[in-house]
């Protein structure tokens, strides 16, 4: 994969596959949502219209600094997504990254756009200084994890949260 830096110092990849990874834009909105849509199905999940506004606007809004996505492109069409967040952790002096959803296309599953993607934060961790990179998925998300175990290493922790109030 070969990095190519862009004017505003974020990063867009170019994969074998003629895969382009860009930075989620304002004008991308249109084919965010169905990628977005697609995934939480995916997870089973729906959200409420006002989490796709707010989650978008964060994504695109340049004050936001924690915050941030990718999207993969083949031609012009968009075939995965991935956000991230920077943020504080109390074992570490420098912030870490938090991958936090990513999902590809069932049409472009084997053509290395989930590695691109994953590679994508991994190199904008690095040029924040946020090097750890971490994510989590669910146990039976087999296609991901045969991925995950190439590109990271499984961890002993299990997820907890607090129960809805």
């Amino acid at each position: 994969m070969q990095l190519v830096r862009l004017e505003s110092a974020r990063m867009t990849w170019k994969s074998e596959f003629m895969i382009e990874i860009k930075p989620i834009t304002a004008d991308d909105r249109a084919v965010w949502t169905p990628l977005w849509r697609a995934y939480l199905n995916y997870y089973e999940t729906t959200l409420p219209h006002a989490i796709y506004e707010s989650s978008f606007h964060r994504l695109v809004d340049p004050r936001t600094s924690s915050y941030h996505g990718f999207l993969a492109w083949d031609g012009a069409d968009a075939v995965g997504l991935v956000h991230y967040i920077f943020h504080m952790h109390g074992w570490k002096i420098e912030p870490v990254t938090y991958l936090q959803d990513l999902y590809t296309a069932p049409n472009a599953r084997g053509k290395g756009v989930g590695r691109a993607l994953i590679e994508a934060v991994y190199a904008a961790a690095d040029a924040e200084g946020a090097p750890t990179v971490y994510w989590m998925t669910q146990d039976f998300n087999a296609a991901g994890r045969r991925l995950y175990d190439k590109v990271g290493d499984l961890t002993p922790f299990i997820k907890y949260q607090r129960p809805n109030p």
